[in-house]
């Protein structure tokens, strides 16, 4: 299983998503740190789910980065996040 649908099948399971797009931008990222051929190194999440209501930015970053943790202390170097609850604008 690719680091981009561990990523995916965990992100679904934690937070039952009502969208969710996970984009693997290694490629953006050559000849910087924590790249390696490859890639599945740089990813950004874009994630809308009901647990993130009356949440703030920063619980709904640590709410990710606590169920990606493994995948952050191994091979994902970086990660990008855009969580919001159903009806929030913007991106």
């Amino acid at each position: 299983m690719t680091a981009h649908d561990t990523i995916t099948n965990k992100l679904r399971e934690a937070f039952s998503p009502v969208s969710l797009e996970v984009k693997d931008e290694s490629h953006l990222h050559e000849g910087h740190a924590g790249h390696r051929p490859g890639g599945e190194t740089h990813f950004r999440v874009y994630i809308v789910s009901k647990a993130f209501e009356g949440k703030t930015r920063i619980e709904r970053h640590r709410m990710i980065n606590a169920t990606l943790a493994g995948e952050l202390a191994g091979s994902v170097h970086a990660l990008a996040i855009h969580a919001q609850a159903p009806g929030e604008g913007g991106s």
